[in-house]
């Protein structure tokens, strides 16, 4: 079911005006900064720039005004600047878009409170227009807060130039304080706020307001726009379009107001432009052009049209169960993304080819590639490989066994049908002759229609598990074949990278 954005107010019971006396009493309110700002959704002329307004005074119920600025360097006269209401029926969230600046340029914004109080200064990156030699990426994903510090987001604070950080879902995860990455959690100190599951507006408005608090997080905030899709955990485990694995009715209510509730905080919390009038409030489907290089098409897969997903139950799943999940899997009838957002992306990748646009970038949240499990026969021999399966405990040895004879597949909820490549999406890739290199959470798949471009990617070490999924690609030491001309840049891409017309998918 759909939730447009006057039902989901009406459900979570957000949106009352406030009156003129109020906003004239907000004008002395005191202030900070906690969560530092952001920026998103660059233009050619602009961006989406957020930050929170925190009143000191806990129980202060009206709007709050401030200022915004935008120059060239920190110590600039203004460019552009705006007034802007920090209202609590956003959270005291504020979101502002300067759309006077010019293309391909750095920019430095920043927040002004009436008391005089001013937020960090943040650095975007307008889109460029025409001619455009490269363009820079930080992509991430999947990052657990109690699952370790997030020290690749100071990584790209750090860096010299990024153009824009592409953050393809799982901003926040919904678990409680004993869920998913707790032990990891108490050790480090960084323990789920709230303490339970997430599941109400309030609830998953703290959970988002404890990210932001990083200092890590804040950096790479401050430092480049984000691009952002949500995946599942921003709602709960596994969503789809009519629940999640991780949201049960009987205790925790109806499956349409969670959701309302978790995007209404996505929207208020993350520098993503709001949706527009008429379409469904889950359609973040939206295209970047990176002048007459690349176009960037970021998809949603997970609460405009995705089935439910066909998926094992349990570690180990027997053959009967591996069947019975492919034959679900392999229905044509699935859906993922629907169709008007399927005819939106054709279009869209059939425009940037007629453009001749060399780059086609698919933002994706699941894997799209078919991803065979481990056949440990070939992996290390036969000889070995019943070795290695003598070794394991008698009650799980034949299960084991089950899932090598039948080949289960490690990814069985991808994309559809078959949750991989679907046809119909591989054959209009092909159709409109698109180069398309397509980034998932956890892979990088090329799908060339004939010879491409490809960037070698080689995942950067970390010693957090949240941390290694949210670390920027680095540079390959090995120039990529055939050319051997060349050292092509996982995070820079070019006109001039190496051509191959193998499709690849490299794991990161």
């Amino acid at each position: 079911m759909r939730v447009d954005r006057r039902s989901a107010l009406g459900l979570i019971g957000a949106g009352a005006a406030f009156s003129s006396t109020g906003a004239t009493a907000a004008q002395a309110a005191a202030v900070r900064f906690d969560h530092g700002v952001a920026s998103g959704d660059p233009t050619a002329q602009g961006a989406i720039l957020w930050t929170r307004v925190t009143p000191v005074n806990a129980d202060h119920a009206a709007p709050i005004p401030v200022r915004w600025h935008v120059a060239q360097s920190a110590d600039a006269k203004p460019l552009e600047s705006g007034e802007a209401q920090a209202r609590p029926a956003r959270d005291f969230t504020v979101k502002v878009e300067p759309k006077r600046l010019k293309p391909g340029q750095d920019y430095v914004y920043w927040f002004e409170a009436a008391d005089g109080t001013r937020s960090p200064n943040g650095r975007f990156r307008t889109l460029p227009q025409g001619k455009t030699q490269d363009a820079v990426f930080a992509v991430v994903s999947c990052q657990l807060h109690a699952g370790g510090y997030f020290n690749a987001y100071r990584s790209i604070a750090q860096r010299d130039r990024v153009d824009a950080v592409i953050h393809l879902g799982d901003y926040i995860y919904e678990y409680g304080a004993d869920g998913y990455g707790a032990e990891i959690g108490s050790k480090l100190g960084r323990i789920a706020e709230p303490a339970h599951e997430v599941v109400t507006l309030a609830d998953y408005r703290i959970r988002h307001a404890q990210y932001k608090r990083d200092p890590d997080m804040q950096a790479a905030h401050a430092r480049a726009a984000f691009i952002c899709v949500w995946d599942d955990h921003e709602t709960a485990n596994d969503s789809w379009i009519g629940g999640a694995e991780n949201h049960q009715p009987a205790t925790e209510g109806d499956w349409k107001a969670r959701k309302a509730a978790a995007m209404q905080a996505y929207f208020e919390w993350m520098p993503i432009r709001d949706a527009q009038d008429g379409n469904p409030w889950e359609a973040i489907n939206r295209s970047f052009d990176f002048g007459d290089l690349a176009t960037l098409m970021m998809v949603e897969t997970r609460l405009l049209a995705r089935n439910e997903g066909a998926a094992f139950k349990g570690e180990t799943p027997g053959a009967a169960e591996i069947a019975a999940v492919l034959a679900t899997r392999n229905r044509a009838d699935r859906e993922l993304l629907g169709e008007a957002q399927r005819a939106w992306l054709e279009q869209g990748l059939t425009a940037s080819v007629a453009a001749g646009k060399p780059w086609q970038i698919l933002g994706n949240q699941v894997v799209m590639a078919r991803v065979a499990g481990p056949d440990m026969a070939k992996l290390f021999g036969a000889d070995k490989a019943k070795g290695m399966l003598a070794t394991l405990d008698p009650s799980l040895r034949p299960r084991v066994e089950a899932a090598q004879a039948a080949t289960a597949p490690a990814c069985p909820s991808t994309w559809t049908p078959g949750m991989a490549i679907p046809p119909r999406a591989s054959g209009y890739m092909r159709a409109s002759g698109n180069r398309a290199l397509v980034r998932s959470s956890c892979r990088a798949t090329a799908m060339p229609s004939g010879p491409m471009t490809w960037p070698t990617m080689q995942a950067v070490p970390s010693p957090w598990s949240s941390a290694q999924r949210a670390s920027p690609a680095r540079r390959s030491a090995t120039p990529c074949p055939p050319c051997r001309s060349a050292t092509c840049w996982p995070r820079r891409m070019t006109k001039s990278c190496c051509a191959t017309s193998a499709p690849r998918a490299i794991s990161c």
